[in-house]
This record gives C-alpha cells, structure tokens and sequence, in this order.
C-alpha cells in the first residue's frame, strides 16, 4: 500500500511530465521546422526561470529553467517575442531576409506536432481503451428535480432524449451531440426537446435555469435540472443500519421499489424523505436471483433524516472503449471549435471565464490520475488537449502561430517586412492580453480548486453517498 504522500507525490509528478510533454511537442516543432528552413535559432528552452543548467551546441543554447512548466524557442526572424522569450542576442535588422513560405512552415509545425502527438496518444487509447461510465452514454433521463425546468415542461425518469434544441443527441455529457452541452449552448428563452416515452415520440419545451453565484465564481450556466439513467448498485453497507440487516450487499443491483423501476439511485432516497414513516419494499438483483426485502428507514449515526444505508456505486456499470484514432481526433476538434464558437458568440451563456488555463488543467490531469484506470483516462484527455492546443495556437492573433501566419502572408503581399518598431509594440500589447487572460481563467481554476466543498469534487474511485447532489 502507498502512503498518502508518496501517492500524492507520484501524481503531481505524472501530472507535471505529461503535461510539459504536450508543450515541449509543440516547441520542438517549430525547432526542427526552423532548422530545416535554415532560420536561425538561438535559444532551445526546457522549463522557464532561471536556468539550472545551459549548453551551447552548434550555435543553439539549450537549457533546463528552474520553474517546471512549458517550453520555449527563440527564432528571431519570426515576429518580435522578446516578452516571453527573453531579448534576443542577434541584431534582427542585420539577420537575413526569410521568406513568408518559411516563417509560415515555421508556425504551422507547432500545431502540427500537437497533432501527431495527439493521434499517438488516440493510438495508445485506442489500444488500451478508457474506462467509460454507462451515464456517460445514455440519453435515458434517470432522475428529475422536483420542481425543475424539466420537471415543470412534463419530462420523467425513463424517458429518452432524442433531440435538444433541434440536434440529435446521442450520449448525455460530453462535447458532442450530448444533451448537456446542446441545453448548455442554447440561446432561445426555452429549449426544445424531443423525448421518447413508452414508445411514443413527445415535444418539449423547456426554461432553462441558471444558478445564482457570487462575484468570485465562475457565472452559472444553463441547466434543466435531470441526470443520466444509472443503474443503482450497492457499494458498501453501513454496518447495523437497515440495508445490513436485511442482508444487501455489495454488488446488489436495485431495480425498483414498491413495484415501481428506478433509473437512478437518487430515486430511492427522494422516496425515503418523502415518506419517511413508510417501509419500502426493494426489488434486488442477486445473481440472477430476485430479491424483495423491505426495510424501513431511520437515522444512521449523527445522521436526523431517515436513511437505508447504503453507499452507491458512483459510477453505476462501467465498460472499456476503444474509439478509433481518427474518431478521437476528429471529435476533439469539432468540441473545441464548438468551444471557440459558443464564446464568440453573443448570446451565449459560455465565456471565455468557462474556459481553464494551466491550474485548471492541472487539477483535471490529478483528478483523472486518481481515479481507478486514471493513466487511461489522462491518455484520452491528453488527446483533447493536443487538439485544443494546435487549433487555438492557429487563432490569427499576434504571439500566435496563426498571428505569424497572418504576418507572413502580409509580408507576402506588401512585398516587405511590417516595420520592426510597429510589430514589436503589437506582439507585446498581445503578449500583455494573453498573460492577462491567462491570470484572468487561473483566477476562476483557484477558486474551483480551494472554493468548492470536498462532496462536489468529481471522484470516480469513491463511493458515492445515498443521496448524490443533482
């Protein structure tokens, strides 16, 4: 058994190798594009800060820096980067002429790199697989709020969702085609959703509901307040508690109570605070045998309302996918542009706020690490990543490989270089936007990461408590 500390060590140091990993990709791209080109670069960095050790080689000085985050390269006939590069060593006025061709190749093998990079990592996921959640891919409501949007509009537990806002859905979270982020990019007053029930195909519409937050929060998003279907199965019992005593064990699998099924765990406790002083009968799955105990509630422990005792399975029936590289590539970056899309757009509740810088995604990476087949998972989010990487690289923005694409393509066009003194003021008043949105985002990651109560951190690994938030 690891200790505690060893185990937190070792994830912080997955966490911190792979993700330098995915930048230092990126800036050996545009290394091994600048040397073929023959352009001249002069500084190959690992890691930023002070450095801890340096080298020149064949006119290149490498360098490990003493604070573990990204990477750099310091190609001085591209656009001025003197602000997260450090000053350059050459005189650029004196440095020869490149063609547009060049710095272009130069950009855009960045993102290429984060490209190859993230179909090898769809390569690995896809030889072995990430654990999946049968929620995840569902479109089966399990449990409605009382009182909520959908509740209100006329949606039940059991019913399945085919449409929301006018798009096919085939999974419940997630960036594609999922019920989640179709009523999460909404725009209109109500969302229309099509649902099948009982074998008949019904309409919807449905008023979406926004939190209230504070000021420091990151602003509440569109919600209509249900939960995927999830089959109930006991994890652990409370020992001298009424699921013990009537015999349930771990692995049970609960299909209804009282005669009636259940899509969601949470059923069971919203009936118990209901009907407190009423026994409930439960319909169990044992192998393959039914079980029909009846159990009535009461308080467990410091426990005031009456429960069971039971702690549920957080993650319901689980399987293994293998979805094809070009499937994963091809998904991560239509979710990413579905990303840029919904905060460009006006209307839209997402903002760049909604977004994660480095804290965020850290915090994601020791989440994932943590979790049972975490290793699997951090390889699939890795790919996303790449994807997400390369294509907001290529934005048209100055400091950006799409930035020096568009200067090159000027360059071409005017037949002469921007002026020097002209480009060195646009880089760095884009330089000083980036880093302010980058302070901007990490402000709302810290508050997710110190902010938030322990019971709302997504854990796959422990069980669930009866009752689970909706």
């Amino acid at each position: 058994m690891i200790p505690q500390a060893l185990r937190v060590l070792l994830i912080l140091i997955e966490v911190i190798v792979l993700f330098n990993l995915l930048i230092i990709v990126h800036e050996l791209g545009h290394f091994l594009a600048a040397r073929w080109r023959g352009l001249v670069v002069e500084k190959f960095g690992v890691w930023f800060g002070k450095p801890l050790w340096k080298k020149t080689i064949n006119g290149v000085q490498y360098s490990l820096g003493s604070i573990p985050f990204g990477g750099f390269v310091s190609v001085p006939q591209l656009a001025p980067m003197d602000i997260i590069e450090g000053k350059v060593e050459s005189d650029r006025a004196q440095l020869p002429r490149v063609s547009a061709l060049d710095k272009i190749i130069v950009a855009i093998a960045g993102p290429l790199f984060s490209l190859l990079l993230a179909l090898v990592f769809a390569c690995l996921v896809w030889i072995v697989g990430h654990p999946i959640n049968e929620s995840d891919m569902t479109t089966t409501i399990g449990y409605v709020q009382a009182d909520s949007p959908a509740a209100k509009a006329g949606l039940l537990p059991g019913d399945k969702i085919l449409e929301v806002d006018g798009e096919p859905v085939t999974r419940f979270t997630g960036m594609n085609n999922s019920v989640v982020w179709n009523v999460v990019r909404s725009e209109g007053a109500t969302i229309p959703i099509k649902a099948e029930r009982a074998g008949q195909v019904k309409d919807f519409e449905v008023e979406p509901f926004k939190a209230e937050t504070s000021g420091w929060r990151r602003k509440s998003v569109r919600q209509v307040l249900i939960m995927p279907a999830q089959t109930p199965i006991v994890d652990k019992v409370i020992p001298d508690s009424p699921a013990a005593a009537a015999g349930l064990a771990h692995g049970d699998v609960i299909r209804g109570f009282n005669g009636q099924p259940i899509f969601h765990p949470v059923a069971v406790a919203d009936h118990i605070d209901k009907n407190p002083d009423q026994p409930i009968t439960l319909q169990v799955m044992r192998n393959g045998q039914l079980l029909e105990p009846t159990l009535q509630a009461r308080p467990i422990g410091e426990e005031k309302r009456p429960r069971l005792g039971i702690w549920w399975d957080a993650d319901g029936r689980m399987s293994v996918a293998h979805p094809h590289p070009v499937e994963q590539v091809y998904k991560s970056i239509t979710s990413t542009l579905n990303t840029i899309g919904a905060v460009a757009s006006p209307k839209s509740d997402v903002k760049l706020q909604h977004l994660s810088g480095p804290v965020g995604i850290g915090r994601i990476y020791y989440l994932l690490f943590q979790s049972e087949g975490g290793w699997q998972l951090a390889l699939w989010f890795s790919v996303i990543l790449n994807v997400n990487l390369a294509i907001l690289n290529m934005l048209p923005i100055p400091v950006l490989d799409g930035g020096h694409i568009v200067l090159a393509i000027i360059e071409s066009i005017r037949r002469k270089p921007v002026n020097i003194r002209v480009l060195e003021m646009v880089q760095t008043a884009c330089a000083v936007l980036i880093i302010g949105y980058m302070a901007y985002v990490s402000f709302f990651d810290i508050g997710d990461l110190f902010g938030r109560d322990q019971d709302e951190e997504p854990r796959r690994s422990a069980p669930a408590q009866e009752r689970p938030a909706p």
